[in-house]
């Protein structure tokens, strides 16, 4: 069966219908990329201004004078270095914690079929249902009598249970073909050498995107760190951009949200074909 498009291929095989299509394809995807790209482009260059231009009327799409010294001054005042690492930290052990959990819980349920697996699963997704604000003081409450608060296990631990990477991964372990396990099985691997061995390698794609899921999760939380972070010098970006907003001038908070946000940017451009790739296996059957 001829599949159905918008433009018959009679009509895109002309030279007229070939540079229409062409045209407004290309209108299309500028305009979209406009509508993306602009936004960007007003924040990196905002810091660039003067306080005097960035708050006057009408707004200059391109800096009279070029300023460099937002960055600088950004870098310094707001002691960009020290949140950065905080940062780096509580998201790195919170997607750690997070890609082991949810890896070995999802293998359980998808392969070791234990009793009430699928009643397990079913609170798990439950959890999904409630909204994440109504957990803040439950799970404030937990971590305070634990005595971890200032803590970077305030962030890691919590993170850990996420019931939809848990499901993205199980469903993902669903469509692993049985042949592949089963001669491992025949070879002697046992459980945890077939997990490591085999299973892993094969979930590179899925993993990726697990992985950049709690890694841009951890990054951009707010509430929470707040909450558990009372100490300044121990606080994330995402925390110390409001704090220690109060007296900075707007183009210096302007450049230090440029600064927040590359690792996120870069983070995605090095990771986006795993991306795609994770999608597209998540949604075929192995």
């Amino acid at each position: 069966m001829s599949t159905r498009t918008l433009i018959s291929p009679a009509t895109l095989g002309r030279p007229r219908g070939k540079a229409l299509y062409w045209t407004v394809f290309t209108t299309v995807v500028l305009l979209f990329a406009l509508a993306f790209l602009f936004p960007v482009y007003w924040m990196v260059t905002g810091a660039m201004k003067s306080p005097d231009e960035i708050a006057g009327t009408p707004p200059t799409l391109v800096p009279q004078h070029w300023h460099l010294s937002g960055y600088t001054d950004a870098w310094d005042l707001m002691q960009l270095p020290r949140h950065l690492w905080n940062t780096v930290v509580q998201a790195a052990g919170a997607w750690a914690c997070q890609l082991v959990l949810c890896t070995a819980a999802g293998y359980a349920l998808s392969r070791l079929r234990p009793v009430f697996g699928k009643v397990i699963l079913g609170g798990v997704l439950a959890t999904l249902m409630v909204p994440a604000q109504a957990l803040v003081v439950p799970k404030y409450l937990t971590v305070a009598d634990l005595g971890l608060l200032n803590d970077p296990l305030a962030i890691w631990l919590p993170a850990a249970a996420n019931a939809f990477n848990l499901y993205l991964l199980k469903r993902f372990f669903d469509q692993l073909p049985r042949e592949v396990l089963e001669a491992a099985e025949m070879d002697g691997a046992g459980t945890l050498r077939t997990l490591w061995s085999v299973v892993l390698p094969m979930s590179r794609p899925v993993l990726g995107v697990v992985s950049v899921f709690a890694l841009v999760a951890a990054w951009q939380d707010f509430l929470w760190p707040l909450m558990v972070f009372s100490d300044t010098d121990k606080q994330p970006i995402s925390v110390a951009l409001v704090q220690l907003s109060q007296n900075i001038q707007l183009t210096v908070l302007i450049a230090a949200m440029v600064i927040a946000s590359i690792p996120v940017v870069a983070l995605f451009l090095v990771f986006q074909r795993h991306i795609v790739a994770g999608i597209s296996a998540g949604g075929t059957k192995g």
